[in-house]
């Protein structure tokens, strides 16, 4: 791997967002493919960070700070990219359930799936299932991902799980669910496509479902 690469990947783990956006310019003017910036640079040390995170080797803050260096960096790259054709590697809706206003985690896990190349359309908190089914016909999703981080508004994620599945997206579309009430069980339970419990591994089986 180039010497840049690297350090655009270190630094992107170190949280340098002014150095990341400046080593990707400068990766760009030394002739570098711009899909090469992208996956042996930053989406590479995202996931260093990832894989850290789900280790407990690095926290939420840190996390954050990388995820702020990450979108400097891919500020940069985006005109390199679209002039090349390449868009992001899939697209998917996330939000925290109807009754629900917690939003750290659901930012973390959009934070992480922005580092994996996926474009995330972010609907906020307290969203109505309507409003996910509606955001996904609208965006032409394949992927919704739905958190509750209170026990009593977990059930508002099978409501969201039922109309899918009674509508005419119910072949398309993966919904992913998590949450700290959230588990395995409740997600075999409800018929949700998949449960992941904390931000990497949500990111991870993303990946799996927009492959």
């Amino acid at each position: 791997m180039s010497e840049i690469l690297r350090e655009i990947s270190e630094s992107l783990q170190a949280g340098k967002a002014k150095a990341v956006a400046e080593l990707v310019g400068k990766a760009l003017a030394e002739g570098l493919p711009p899909q090469s910036v992208l996956d042996d640079g930053l989406l590479a040390g995202m996931s260093v960070i990832g894989e850290k995170f789900k280790m407990n080797e690095v926290f939420v803050p840190e996390v954050l700070v990388a995820a702020r260096a990450m979108n400097k960096g891919a500020e940069v790259l985006k005109p390199a990219l679209a002039a090349e054709g390449i868009g992001a590697r899939g697209r998917a809706i996330i939000g925290t359930v109807k009754g629900d206003l917690h939003d750290i985690g659901k930012n973390l896990v959009k934070m992480m799936m922005e580092g994996k190349g996926i474009e995330m359309i972010d609907l906020g908190v307290d969203v109505s299932p309507e409003r996910f089914l509606e955001a996904a016909k609208e965006h032409d999703i394949s992927l919704v991902c739905c958190s509750a981080l209170l026990t009593t508004t977990m059930s508002e994620i099978k409501n969201v799980v039922n109309i899918f599945k009674s509508s005419d997206m119910a072949d398309k579309v993966k919904i992913m669910i998590g949450g700290a009430p959230v588990t395995q069980s409740f997600c075999d339970q409800i018929g949700a496509d998949g449960y992941a419990p904390d931000a990497a591994s949500a990111s991870e089986l993303a990946m799996r479902y927009i492959a």
